[in-house]
């Protein structure tokens, strides 16, 4: 699989990266296929989160990768913390011990990368600071970055840190694409024109913060996915024709169109079934056209004016 770099950092990484949020659903036996699947055709980057089925899903990656120093070389590992039962909490106590619980529960010595989980209202830079000087100097972690966060608040992060900010994990897809709507949309008084994030896409692209595309076939927030709903007969057929042109599925088309971007995203996958994490990694070997992407854009029902 072809790589792309990660912000400014010296990682290089599939654009396709493999979220493990909803690992612990699967057996032992079901985990280790799907993880092995992502292996075997280049997929090894993954993503996960203290959060995610409360720790679970980190001890199950570990057990079944059969994580040892040999495998350890060959993945990246990326996790997440700051988000706690009812608040967030980016304290320089706190995410000392969380990233200590990570790596405890991936039996690993060091994160590839570490993300601040959504914004912490109560943030101190300079507490994080601390807490990233110590986890950098002390190779626990290698890189930084976070999620969710919008620019104003990542330059007041990184007026204080000592490292780059290297990724921001944001929701985009074809139907939750305000990101790029609001900036084709500009200086009109549609729905669409409106700025919701600060014109994150342009300020992650000016200062080289790889976006990573969470949710990529969900449309709103968590009401469900659009590939094959009746609520977007448009879109879908619009996928299927394109999926028959290029001999893939509408799922690959999909994720195709988030990886057209020149933005150069790393789109987070979510499901847990070999077959469709498949075609979502064929997406990285197809280039829509121009014409192509405007085409999806415009059949989810985007205002291109």
């Amino acid at each position: 699989m072809r790589k792309i770099p990660l912000g400014v950092s010296n990682l290089m990484v599939p654009p396709v990266a493999i979220g493990c949020m909803r690992l612990n659903k699967l057996s032992p036996q079901e985990a280790e296929h799907f993880i092995h699947t992502a292996l075997h055709y280049g997929a090894n980057f993954f993503d996960h989160a203290d959060i995610y089925g409360n720790g679970d899903c980190e001890r199950m990656f570990a057990d079944a990768i059969h994580m040892n120093a040999n495998i350890r070389e060959k993945i990246i590992l990326q996790s997440k913390c700051g988000i706690r039962r009812g608040y967030f909490d980016f304290s320089k106590g706190h995410i000392l011990s969380a990233v200590d619980g990570i790596l405890q529960r991936l039996h690993t010595d060091y994160l590839d990368v570490l993300l601040l989980h959504r914004p912490d209202a109560l943030m101190e830079p300079e507490e994080v600071a601390e807490a990233f000087n110590i986890l950098h100097d002390t190779g626990k972690v290698r890189f930084f970055g976070v999620s969710n966060q919008k620019p104003m608040q990542i330059q007041l992060l990184a007026k204080y840190l000592e490292q780059p900010i290297v990724a921001n994990q944001l929701q985009f897809s074809i139907a939750h694409a305000n990101m790029v709507t609001n900036g084709i949309n500009v200086n009109m008084t549609t729905e669409s024109s409106f700025d919701h994030d600060g014109s994150v896409l342009d300020f992650c692209r000016l200062h080289n913060i790889t976006i990573q595309a969470w949710s990529p076939f969900q449309y709103g927030f968590f009401e469900g996915v659009f590939l094959d709903n009746d609520k977007f007969p448009e879109l879908n057929a619009t996928l299927n024709r394109l999926a028959e042109k290029y001999e893939v599925t509408n799922t690959t088309i999909a994720a195709a169109w988030i990886l057209r971007h020149p933005a150069k995203m790393q789109m987070i996958t979510g499901t847990m079934n070999p077959d469709r994490l498949v075609s979502c990694l064929q997406a990285a070997n197809i280039v829509l056209t121009r014409e192509e992407w405007y085409e999806i854009y415009r059949s989810a029902g985007n205002i291109v004016p």
